[in-house]
């Protein structure tokens, strides 16, 4: 299939009424899971790990298909932002307010979890933010993330030392940056911490940009509420992080999963977090 036939049909699926959108979504992540064994490997390996360390009983079948459905909310949402926007039920935004009115800036966290791709939008129709990403390797598929993520109010940066310096210069104006806190690091810009108590190499940036200055670090989170009706965002503001960037990222791991355990199917557990990226030290034993 060519890159403009799938582009034509992402672009056809993000079109669709979301209930309807969300449940191709869930077909395709029971056949990924059915007939990949790629997926199908990082995800058991993941998802059960981590369901059998809390006690829970969730089908992956179940998981496999919200998995699915988040790569749809994400296009949705991207194609569809005004109308996501009225989808999303927004909860204890207070706290982000007054995070903001600090005037030290926002750090915000959102883990790969449910329509998570509302969250900076939300945040945009208050103030700007600028908003760190990983381009695609595909060259035609980050023209296309690019065009359809794009939003008022809203900068996207890449994950080099430019972009990090243009998050800087957001907080020192008092404005809120994004980061996705769950996204494997490059190697040498992490460290090893536990996460569901495996090591994971982890990002220490939050902490670094947040204890530059005293910034508030918010995670928020969008739970997928039944077949398009939409999102239930939550906003959590995080103790300080400590100085040393291996505890605050066992701080940050912690949070996150607090978060996850909300609804666990509704993670992104095909992608690879436990990967020794090149360049990288060896994660301690055990």
């Amino acid at each position: 299939m060519s890159h403009w036939a799938l582009h034509f049909i992402l672009k056809g699926v993000a079109s669709l009424p979301l209930s309807l959108a969300q449940i191709l979504g869930g077909l395709g992540g029971i056949l990924a899971y059915t007939f990949s064994p790629h997926f199908r490997g990082l995800f058991q390996e993941n998802y059960h790990y981590a369901m059998q360390l809390h006690g829970r009983t969730i089908h992956p079948l179940r998981a496999a298909a919200a998995s699915g459905m988040l790569f749809i909310d994400s296009l949705w949402i991207w194609h569809n932002p005004q109308r996501a926007l009225q989808l999303a039920d927004v909860q204890d935004w207070s706290s982000v307010n007054q995070a903001v009115q600090e005037g030290r800036g926002l750090v915000m966290l959102t883990p790969h979890l449910g329509g998570f791709e509302i969250i900076p939008r939300i945040l945009a129709t208050h103030f700007p933010a600028t908003i760190l990403y990983r381009p695609a390797r595909q060259e035609w598929l980050n023209d296309l993330i690019e065009e359809q993520r794009a939003y008022p109010n809203m900068h996207f940066v890449p994950t080099n030392l430019q972009g990090v310096r243009k998050m800087v210069k957001a907080l020192q104006e008092g404005e809120a940056i994004g980061i996705l806190p769950d996204q494997v690091p490059s190697g040498g810009d992490g460290v090893w911490v536990k996460f569901f108590n495996r090591y994971a190499y982890t990002t220490p940036l939050p902490a670094r940009l947040a204890n530059r200055n005293r910034t508030p670090v918010i995670l928020f989170s969008a739970i997928r509420k039944s077949l398009g009706q939409g999102w239930i965002i939550k906003a959590q503001r995080l103790n300080a992080f400590s100085e040393d960037p291996h505890q605050a990222a066992t701080q940050m791991n912690e949070a996150i999963e607090t978060v996850i355990l909300e609804a666990p199917e509704q993670f992104i557990w095909s992608y690879n977090r436990y990967k020794h990226p090149e360049g990288a030290e060896l994660p301690p034993q055990g």
